[in-house]
């Protein structure tokens, strides 16, 4: 099973590469952002107990996160694997997550982590925001503290992988198709 973590800064190219990684590899997508919002609008448990925290003006804590994680994953028992899209975003997730993993006998493959300079990531994200109105894409206060939180919150996460041997760096820089051969070829090579 290929379990992939998908790494790098906002704008990096995460949403566009992981689109033809889940095609190529028949990958299952796994974005806490998707899981929150089913998890709220459905009114499950997860979602009730992640709201009262929400309510709160609380983060949701990592055990319940975890938790919808695992959900998917355990509804998925037969794919070929996931793309962990925008988790782990700090080391005590990792760690979490890879407890989580152990138990169901499971592991993280790689760690892929765009690499594209921050000149090039400010560039990129304010034109998404003219194309797709996403006004935190268009402030670039905005979009100089999410750099910094990735920087400060999220980089750690790439250490904790290296000291697994599962970080993979990508140059990020190039034509889409140019930066998605680089990562099938860094895959293949990897998982050999």
């Amino acid at each position: 099973m290929l379990n992939i973590v998908l790494f790098g800064a906002p704008g990096a190219g995460k949403g566009t590469q992981s689109e033809k990684l889940i095609q190529k590899y028949q990958l299952q997508h796994l974005s806490t952002g998707d899981l929150f919002r089913m998890h709220l609008s459905n009114g499950t448990e997860l979602g009730k107990l992640a709201r009262t925290y929400m309510d709160q003006g609380h983060l949701v804590p990592d055990s319940v996160v975890i938790g919808m994680v695992r959900e998917k994953i355990e509804a998925h028992k037969d794919s070929k694997g996931f793309i962990f899209d925008g988790f782990p975003r700090t080391v005590p997730q990792a760690e979490a997550l890879d407890e989580m993993l152990t138990e169901l006998d499971l592991s993280i493959s790689c760690m892929l982590a765009l690499d594209v300079p921050e000149e090039e990531l400010k560039r990129r994200l304010v034109e998404r925001g003219k194309v797709s109105g996403r006004t935190d894409d268009q402030d670039p206060e905005k979009i100089n503290t999410r750099i910094q939180v990735y920087r400060n919150e999220t980089l750690p996460v790439a250490e904790y992988y290296k000291k697994q041997d599962k970080f993979i760096p990508i140059q990020g820089v190039g034509s889409i198709d140019e930066i998605f051969d680089n990562i099938c070829s860094k895959i293949e090579e990897h998982a050999k």
